[in-house]
């Protein structure tokens, strides 16, 4: 994965991001620090695919905070400049709150400005009895689009399969 231009985030993010320990990260006016990174899921190969990492390192409740949102958007917009490649999210299950984290990442990416230039889609699988959703972000002007939603649908409808005992 190309590495993502920190300065040019932190140009249009309410929060200042910077780069350490392989995360990219920025603290909120409510002293919570998130980290986001991206590790690479070889599904889609040859075309490459990495799922968004998003996490709470305060381990703090975490408050609506729009600025929050916006930096995870800026963080997002950063990664397809750098990468036009495939974006992959698993909502977290802490906690049962996987449907709600699910919604709440819609909502955060529908509102954002540039939504229109990308497809997204988020679907439940569910695994030893629990619930997970999983979200793909794609440019629409990715030349194999067609194909990527294919096999991200052939994957989805194996996964929830029913699967041997």
């Amino acid at each position: 994965m190309n590495s993502l231009d920190t300065n040019r985030i932190t140009q249009f993010a309410p929060y200042k991001v910077w780069y350490t320990d392989g995360e990219y990260r920025f603290e909120t006016d409510h002293g919570i620090l998130y980290a986001v990174d991206f590790k690479e899921e070889p599904m889609f190969s040859p075309i490459p695919a990495y799922w968004f990492n998003l996490m709470n390192r305060s381990r703090k409740a975490s408050p609506n905070d729009v600025k929050t949102r916006a930096t995870v958007t800026c963080i997002i917009e950063e990664f397809f400049k750098a990468n036009p490649d495939i974006l992959l999210y698993l909502c977290d299950n802490a906690n049962d709150q996987q449907a709600m984290r699910s919604r709440l990442f819609l909502r955060w990416f529908n509102g954002y400005a540039q939504q229109e230039n990308y497809y997204i889609r988020t679907e439940k699988v569910v695994d030893e009895g629990e619930e997970n959703y999983v979200a793909i972000i794609v440019s629409r002007q990715h030349p194999f689009l067609t194909n990527i939603i294919e096999r991200f649908d052939t994957e989805i409808a194996l996964f929830n399969s029913e699967k041997p005992e």
